[in-house]
């Protein structure tokens, strides 16, 4: 059926263009001999047009413009007939020189006039086709048609909103032809909203521009906007808050569009527009990365994530599938979390082989299996135990998992010669006062001191440094949001505490650069901006959903729980912070520790967890780890 559509077509538009490349050709002659064409200009004129229909008609197979769809021409389209055009007229010119004495009996400006109207008409033609398709809606029938044309007169279609865009730049106006090409959509763009005041009173598309965006109240009145649509995804965090403040006065819906870093091909669309969240208001910058680099171990490659189901596994997965390779192996424990990640690349990266394996990092048996089976090149390491007061009261479980798991992968991964194997470790492993930086403290020294070991620096062992990521699995928004639900009160443990935040996107992108720069041995540290503090995220949260911070929702101070501190650090005293070719990753020049008192203490460790003995688990921590501390906190319930 397919082919027989396209046979169907490909004859229709052929024969179109045969007679538009004909009428052209004999309106030149017209032209060029004012409507009075000699018996003699005819008979040259019929001699050439085979050769004038023929040669154009190579060109435009050549050029593809039989192979793209009509309704959705381009610049690109109109280029290639550009090209096709040209191309066809001078092999013609060329062909007439061969063949004849210096152009005798042919006007040269016969050519240049077929030349432009060639050119137009075929060009024109298509054109008509896509703007026909954009009135049609692509399959409307013939009386839907004529009503949808009667009311786009006043520039609304039936039931449509009225949407009024903040911000009138890129991401603008590919959302404003995107709302215009797909009457489905049912919107209607009244305007844009801009501070830049060479903007204000110019237009996009026709649509004027209005402004400045404190007058967005006024505006939207004015136009008796339904929603308003923030496209401005290189706002920063304080410019991002006066939007949403300027956008909450209205009393109508806001909603928009993410940051391009959230985007995993990088293109913008109508689809991805979403409410407002609190990672709008931290406002990070777009990651810039080195493509070619991150492509060289990863494209064609076979790929293993650990922990593929989590917040940092599953994005990293989506952010690897972008470079291609040639086989992403899902390695997760979590029945659902594994089936969910799964489904979600196969139906968007339908050429990479997608494997789900349902395993353990724990069971050295079913390691073995998977590295054999698969022979990964390069590992990504995301599975962790991290929720930090849960962790305090069986330490055994960050044990097991986080260093004796993550051993496991490092033994396999020498074993059956990985190439790249990058660690995702966290700021909570600097000066730990909880088992779980303790435990990723430790398994950093293990990825480090591999590359002793190891020969000419094959497989290359690193890790990655990061604080939290909003959004995350165990996050402190999602419960916020759940607490501001019931009505508050949102529990904090402390006023003065402060976090390092990034976006899961941000993280993972940041994961593949370092990966690509990293030699074996490193720490790798990714910088966070300001720390934010946890009293100030739950204000904005609050009046994020429309209410007032203790008047409508109360703020209650729990006290920290054991294991928390006040502020996170990203480096150990002793480490030394290096910059590196790209502005957003540093490295730190951390001591290696002796690999013999490491195994010594692993030993013990390990009999510890087995025993579940909880004091022998934290002299060990302090032993391995000189500057791990318990806080003298009581246990109370709260959040960080």
């Amino acid at each position: 059926m397919k082919l027989a559509w396209f046979q169907k077509n490909f004859i229709v538009i052929l024969f179109f263009d045969i007679i538009i490349l004909s009428l052209a050709f004999y309106a030149s002659h017209l032209i060029r001999f004012e409507m009075d064409i000699s018996p003699e200009r005819l008979r040259l004129f019929y001699q050439a047009l085979p050769v004038v229909v023929i040669v154009h008609l190579l060109f435009f197979i050549y050029f593809d413009l039989y192979k793209g769809m009509w309704r959705y021409t381009s610049i690109g389209d109109l280029f290639n007939i550009f090209k096709a055009v040209t191309l066809g007229t001078l092999t013609i010119l060329a062909f007439i020189l061969m063949v004849s004495n210096r152009f005798e009996g042919f006007s040269r400006s016969v050519f240049v006039i077929n030349w432009l109207l060639s050119m137009f008409l075929i060009a024109g033609f298509r054109i008509m086709v896509r703007f026909y398709f954009e009135m049609a809606a692509g399959d409307k029938a013939v009386s839907d048609l004529i009503r949808t044309l009667s009311f786009r007169r006043n520039g609304k279609t039936p039931k449509s909103k009225t949407l009024l865009i903040i911000g009138a730049g890129n991401a603008a106006e590919k959302i404003y032809r995107e709302i215009r090409d797909n009457i489905h959509l049912r919107y209607h763009v009244a305007g844009f909203v801009d501070d830049n005041p060479v903007k204000i009173r110019k237009k996009i598309h026709g649509i004027p521009v209005f402004g400045p965006i404190e007058k967005v109240r006024r505006i939207s009145e004015k136009l008796n906007a339904d929603e308003l649509l923030i496209a401005i995804p290189s706002a920063r965090g304080e410019q991002m808050r006066r939007i949403v403040e300027c956008c909450k006065n209205t009393g109508i819906r806001f909603r928009t569009v993410p940051n391009m870093g959230e985007l995993i091909d990088g293109r913008l669309s109508f689809s991805a527009i979403r409410d407002v969240d609190y990672r709008d208001l931290l406002g990070r910058a777009q990651v810039q990365l080195d493509d070619q680099k991150i492509g060289v171990y990863l494209k064609d490659q076979c790929v293993l994530v650990t922990g593929a189901g989590g917040s940092i596994g599953s994005e990293l997965c989506r952010q690897i599938c972008r470079y291609r390779p040639k086989t992403l192996v899902l390695f997760e424990r979590g029945e659902t979390l594994l089936y969910d990640i799964e489904m979600d690349l196969l139906n968007n990266f339908e050429d990479i082989d997608i494997i789900p394996v349902l395993a353990d990092i724990q069971n050295m048996t079913q390691v073995s299996k998977v590295f054999d089976t698969w022979r990964p090149n390069t590992v990504f390491h995301a599975a962790a135990y991290k929720h930090v007061p849960l962790l305090e009261s069986q330490p055994w479980n960050p044990v097991k998992n986080n260093i004796f798991g993550t051993r496991n992968l490092v033994e396999a991964s020498r074993t059956y010669k990985v190439s790249r194997f990058v660690f995702v470790s966290t700021d909570k492993a600097v000066r730990p006062t909880n088992v779980m930086g303790a435990s990723k403290r430790i398994a950093e020294m293990l990825i480090q001191n591999q590359n002793i070991c190891s020969l000419n620096g094959n497989p290359s062992f690193l890790a990655v440094r990061f604080g939290n990521v909003v959004g995350s699995s165990g996050s402190v928004i999602p419960l916020f949001k759940k607490q501001i639900e019931r009505g508050g009160p949102v529990t904090i443990t402390h006023p003065e505490v402060t976090r390092y935040f990034m976006l899961i996107p941000e993280a993972c992108q940041l994961i593949l650069q370092a990966g690509a720069m990293g030699k074996g041995g490193e720490i790798f540290i990714l910088e966070m901006g300001k720390p934010v503090r946890i009293l100030d995220m739950a204000k904005d949260l609050i009046r994020m959903s429309g209410f007032t911070p203790d008047v409508d929702i109360k703020l209650a101070y729990t006290g920290l729980r054991p294991g928390e501190k006040l502020y996170e650090e990203l480096i150990t005293e002793g480490e030394g912070i290096v910059p590196t070719s790209h502005e957003k990753i540093m490295v730190l020049k951390a001591t290696m520790c002796d690999m013999t008192f490491l195994k010594n203490n692993l030993k013990l460790l390990e009999d510890a967890a087995d025993a579940q003995n909880d004091e022998a688990i934290r002299s060990l921590f302090k032993e391995l780890v000189p500057e791990y501390q318990l806080p003298e906190v009581s246990c109370k319930r709260g959040v960080v």
